[in-house]
């Protein structure tokens, strides 16, 4: 069965979130992944119908998004959702739950989504919040607590679409979740969305060095077969390993 995984798009209203996640979704549709895409606004008008915005509602809809997600992810498919997900706390539920999560940050200052408002939904809750009735808007009235250690971050004000994409297809062949079929894009991988990591012991780096040469290839679900880590500990490896020059990415 092929390996499934879900890439949790998340960041501001405006960040950019939905319109990179249909991209990244065609373009891994177009290399022949089976891939399910959960939008924030299409789950809300079917599987999340008929809650609102409070803390609660905003929990239980996520929540939903992470069950369909790891469904997915369970039977070898490739689920990517893009929703806002403001809480820190329930993104990483949903990693526990999942197991092989891909968190894309797309990191965009608060100006700009608003400036790329054209729903109006900012300029709504500033005129609700300054007549004394609060919607709890995230980013207005209520908190987005970014990601620590996202897998990738994607300042989608700096750059296009096309170059987000392949930011985002360049660090999952990182994770081992697509092969690398040409030498530059090996090179393209070095330095290009690393994150800080807490720091992993010299003797499971030596294992997790030595699986991987006796296996051929770089993969994160040949460290967690014969490791017994999970999906974020083999990724961690993986970068670790391949910083250092220990190994290469497949080619």
């Amino acid at each position: 069965m092929p390996t499934g995984y879900t890439l949790w798009f998340t960041g501001l209203s405006g960040s950019g979130k939905s319109t990179l996640a249909h991209a990244v979704a065609d373009a891994l549709s177009k290399s022949g992944c089976a891939v399910e895409l959960l939008d924030g606004d299409v789950v809300r008008q079917h599987l999340c119908k008929g809650l609102g915005f409070s803390k609660e509602d905003r929990d239980t809809n996520i929540r939903r998004i992470g069950f369909v997600a790891s469904l997915i992810t369970r039977h070898g498919g490739v689920a990517i959702t893009a929703a806002i997900s403001p809480y820190r706390s329930l993104r990483d539920e949903n990693r526990k739950l999942i197991g092989a999560f891909v968190e894309v940050y797309c990191k965009c200052p608060l100006e700009v989504c608003e400036h790329r408002d054209v729903k109006g939904l900012y300029k709504k809750a500033r005129a609700a919040l300054e007549a004394g009735k609060p919607m709890a808007f995230t980013g207005v009235d209520d908190p987005y607590e970014e990601p620590l250690h996202p897998e990738v971050v994607v300042e989608t004000d700096k750059l296009d679409e096309a170059a987000s994409v392949r930011l985002v297809l360049r660090r999952l062949r990182g994770l081992g979740f697509l092969e690398v079929t040409r030498k530059r894009d090996a090179v393209e991988l070095t330095g290009t969305t690393r994150t800080h990591h807490e720091h992993v012991p010299e003797e499971l780096l030596a294992q997790a060095e030595a699986v991987l040469t006796q296996a051929g290839r770089v993969h994160t679900q040949i460290l967690m077969h014969e490791l017994h880590v999970g999906f974020a500990t083999a990724a961690q490896l993986i970068d670790t390993l391949g910083e250092r020059g220990r190994i290469k990415l497949n080619s």
